[in-house]
C-alpha cells in the first residue's frame, strides 16, 4: 500500500468510526450539556476522538509491519497514546480525580520517552546541548503539558481538529524534507485520522472530541517533536512553532489565572480563542484562522529557513 492510499484509507476509516461513536454517545446519553463556562448552546455528543485513536493506532501497526517505523516507535505511540486515550475515555464516562489523571499522564509520557530514547541533544543559540536526565525529566513535563493544554484548547467547534490536521501536515512535510525519513508518514497519518473526525466536528459540530481524543492528540504531537529531533535537532523547535497558537494561548492563560489566584484547573472561558469566538459570534472564523496561521504563516517561515540552511 503506497503512502497516498494509506492516508486516504485512514481518513475514510476515521469518518466511519466517528459516525459510529456518535451513535454510541447518543445511545449512552454521553452528552456535553451547555453551562456558563461552555461555548456551545445545545447538548452535543462527545467522545468522537476515539475514532482518531483507533484509526491512527491501526495505521501505526501497519507502518511497523511494512518497516516504515520501528517496533520501538510503534509501541511508544500506540502504548502511550492508547493509555492516555483510555484514561480520557473513562473520564468522559464518569470522573477521575485530577491527581490520578495527572499520574496516568506522566506514566504515558515516561513510556513514550523510554521507547524513543528520551530527549536528544538540542540546538539552542547555535550550541548543541545534551541535558541528560534533566532533559528527559523536562521532556516528560513537556509531554504532559502539551497533552493537557490540548484539552484546554478544545473548547470550540473544529479548533482542535484543525490544529491537529495543519500542524501534522506541516510537521510531516518538514520532517520529510529535512531527513527523507519514512517516519514522516506517522504525522501524515495523524492528519488523515483527524480530518476524518473533523468532517463531523465542523461548525455546527455534530460530535465533540472528548478527553480521549484531545489528550491523545496533545501527547502524540509532543512525541513527534521529541522523536523527530533524534533525526534532526531543529525538528523539535519546528514542532513547537507549528503548535505555537495552542502553546502560547494555553500557557499565557494559565499564568494569568495563577497570578489572579484563580483555580486554574477548573473549566473557564478566558482563553484568547474563546474571547475571539464571542467577539465574532461564531466558531468557524476562529478555528479556520488558526489553520491559516499554521499553513500560511508559520509553515512557510519554517520551510524558508530550512531552504536557506540547505543552501
Amino acid at each position: 500500500m503506497n503512502a497516498a492510499l494509506l492516508v486516504i484509507c485512514v481518513a475514510v476509516f476515521s469518518v466511519v468510526l466517528t459516525g459510529a461513536m456518535r451513535r454510541y454517545a447518543l445511545a449512552r446519553k454521553l452528552l456535553d450539556q451547555p453551562n456558563e463556562r461552555s461555548s456551545h448552546v445545545v447538548a452535543t455528543p462527545r467522545g468522537g476522538g476515539v475514532a482518531i485513536v483507533i484509526a491512527f493506532c491501526a495505521a501505526m501497526v501497519w507502518l511497523w509491519s511494512v518497516g516504515d517505523i520501528s517496533y520501538a516507535e510503534a509501541i511508544a505511540l500506540v502504548g502511550a497514546g492508547g493509555w492516555v486515550a483510555l484514561v480520557g475515555f473513562l473520564d468522559d464516562h464518569g470522573h477521575i480525580a485530577a491527581r490520578w489523571r495527572l499520574l496516568a499522564h506522566f506514566l504515558g509520557a515516561a513510556w513514550a520517552l523510554y521507547w524513543i530514547g528520551g530527549l536528544p541533544p538540542l540546538a539552542l543559540f547555535g550550541t548543541e546541548m545534551q541535558l541528560g536526565w534533566v532533559g528527559h525529566a523536562a521532556a516528560a513535563v513537556l509531554l504532559v503539558w502539551l497533552l493537557n493544554l490540548y484539552n484546554f484548547m478544545d473548547g470550540i467547534d473544529a479548533i482542535a481538529g484543525i490544529e491537529a490536521v495543519t500542524a501534522a501536515i506541516g510537521g510531516a512535510l518538514l520532517w520529510s524534507l529535512t531527513t527523507g525519513s519514512s517516519a514522516a508518514l506517522a504525522p501524515a497519518v495523524l492528519a488523515a485520522a483527524s480530518a476524518g473526525f473533523l468532517a463531523w466536528n465542523l461548525p455546527p459540530a455534530r460530535i465533540f472530541m472528548g478527553d480521549a481524543g484531545s489528550g491523545f492528540l496533545g501527547l502524540v504531537l509532543a512525541v513527534f517533536a521529541v522523536w523527530s529531533a533524534h533525526d534532526a535537532g531543529q525538528m523539535f523547535w519546528s514542532w513547537m512553532i507549528l503548535l505555537g497558537v495552542f502553546v502560547v494561548d494555553a500557557t499565557v492563560t494559565l499564568i494569568r489565572r495563577v497570578l489572579r489566584g484563580e483555580r486554574f484547573y477548573e473549566a473557564h472561558r478566558s482563553h484568547a480563542y474563546q474571547h475571539a469566538a464571542r467577539q465574532y459570534g461564531q466558531h468557524r472564523v476562529v478555528s479556520f484562522a488558526v489553520g491559516a496561521i499554521n499553513l500560511v504563516w508559520l509553515l512557510p517561515i519554517l520551510e524558508s529557513n530550512l531552504h536557506q540552511k540547505s543552501n
